[in-house]
């Protein structure tokens, strides 16, 4: 029972900060609005398209690509830091890993993933 107490207590505790900064922001907000609040900006240029406007789906292929390369090396440092203790066969089960990331990319590849647009 006095695991759930505390846990009720934690819940209670970031409900009461999260409320505490609230509060605070809406004490310290700006009333007057500034010109040029509401106009969508992108990379600090103002855009002339509404910010609502479609995206090409081809970021969404790099992005998916550098989480895939970036989960790479996620598994890999793990995998280095015990590779002495289990020898050949981590050497085997990296490479096969690293073979399915290859594969993964020249199919990417050969199928127009990359080219620009």
């Amino acid at each position: 029972m006095t695991n759930y107490f505390l846990l009720f207590l934690m819940v209670l505790f970031t409900c009461a900060i999260v409320v505490c900064l609230y509060l605070a922001k809406s004490v310290r907000q700006k009333t007057k609005a500034e010109p040029g609040k509401n106009v969508p900006a992108q990379s600090g240029m103002f855009s002339p398209k509404p910010a609502w406007g479609r995206y090409h789906v081809h970021y969404y292929g790099y992005a998916l690509l550098f989480l895939a390369f970036d989960m790479e090396m996620a598994y890999m440092y793990p995998w280095a830091v015990v590779y002495k203790e289990l020898g050949i066969v981590a050497l085997l089960d990296m490479g096969v890993f690293l073979l399915i990331l290859f594969l993964g990319l020249l199919y990417t590849w050969s199928q127009g993933g990359l080219r620009r647009q």
